[in-house]
């Protein structure tokens, strides 16, 4: 059982699914002779050949519309955006055709493909290269959305992603590319989409969290328990669309209060999505304290020089939580 970085996880899924499977092919710019500018498609063009690993021009709308009109055809690619912020290029492709061509059709076609886009902040890099935007796509119906948090769940993911018969934007937390290393298995793995995963267990206080706002929340569960003695419940999401709403209510119901943590905006952002299933979902009347929120606020993503201020971190994961502990 090898230690990967995500990055070397991803990659193996991607080798794993093309080597399977001869509908798969990987497209995206830069992605062929230079591996991806993250180097996740490294090697895999020398590998299997420019007609399954494509390097494609500039341009996102074609690259999305061009992958949908593969899958119409029976194909299952695997498209690459460069930066979760260039989707933007890509949305009416993504909105108008890669979400509704199987209702339009009466499924009579699937849209049987996968979006890979590193997203988030966390890496020093400008506004566009850094945005949390996951938000747009739990909002459109007719996509899954999953964001791994870590190598093995990574490769794990993608792979059950490659393998769902729908369209599925697969955000990568770039932030955590190379971050650290954990065992992968040496033999193919699944993981199920749209279930959450219980990363502590715990009874004072549930923590809701994905993508590489898991390592922060993770530190902060640590200390709570060896410093303030306060039992954290860690839940890691893994798909937000669809949310895992039953594992939340159970939690929450459980422990009585609540802190949701994302870095992509506060407002119509994950977390409030998650705020109302809970409160409409029968959790509210067990709850002794607030629901409380963890995001980055309503303003552009700042310069590398503020990026610290923006983005939630364990000091503010523990002061939520011990103000929530107050309550009784």
């Amino acid at each position: 059982m090898p230690k990967c970085t995500m990055v070397e996880a991803l990659n193996l899924a991607l080798d794993e699914a093309l080597g399977n499977d001869q509908q798969v092919c990987l497209m995206g710019q830069d992605i062929g002779v230079n591996g991806g500018v993250f180097r996740v498609t490294k090697d895999l063009q020398t590998k299997y050949g420019a007609d399954r690993v494509m390097d494609t021009p500039l341009a996102e709308c074609g690259i999305i519309g061009t992958a949908v009109g593969m899958a119409i055809y029976g194909m299952k690619p695997i498209a690459e955006i460069q930066f979760s912020g260039f989707t933007m290029q890509a949305f009416d492709q993504i909105e108008q055709n890669m979400a509704r061509y199987r209702n339009r059709t009466q499924g009579r076609f699937n849209i049987d493909m996968v979006m890979r886009a590193p997203y988030g902040g966390g890496i020093r890099a400008v506004e566009h290269h850094s945005e949390s935007r996951e938000a747009y796509w739990v909002h459109t119906p007719g996509l899954k959305v999953v964001i791994p948090s870590g190598p093995r769940n990574a490769r794990a993911l993608l792979a059950a992603s490659i393998a769902d018969p729908g369209p599925v934007i697969f955000y990568e937390p770039k932030a955590i590319y190379r971050a650290f290393r954990e065992d992968v298995p040496d033999s193919p793995e699944t993981m199920e989409l749209g279930k959450a995963n219980i990363a502590q267990s715990g009874d004072d206080i549930t923590i809701i969290s994905y993508g590489a706002m898991m390592r922060p929340a993770r530190e902060a569960v640590e200390d709570l328990t060896e410093l303030h003695s306060i039992n954290a419940e860690l839940i890691d999401l893994l798909t937000i669309s669809p949310i895992d709403t039953e594992t939340l209510l159970q939690s929450v119901t459980k422990t009585g209060r609540c802190i949701i943590v994302h870095e992509g905006h506060q407002t119509c952002g994950v977390g409030a999505e998650i705020a109302a299933r809970l409160a409409e979902g029968g959790a509210f009347e067990y709850l002794v304290a607030p629901l409380k929120r963890l995001t980055a606020p309503d303003i552009p993503h700042p310069y590398f020089q503020v990026e610290q201020h923006f983005l939630p971190d364990p000091d503010d994961i523990i002061g939520a939580a011990r103000e929530l502990m107050e309550w009784t």
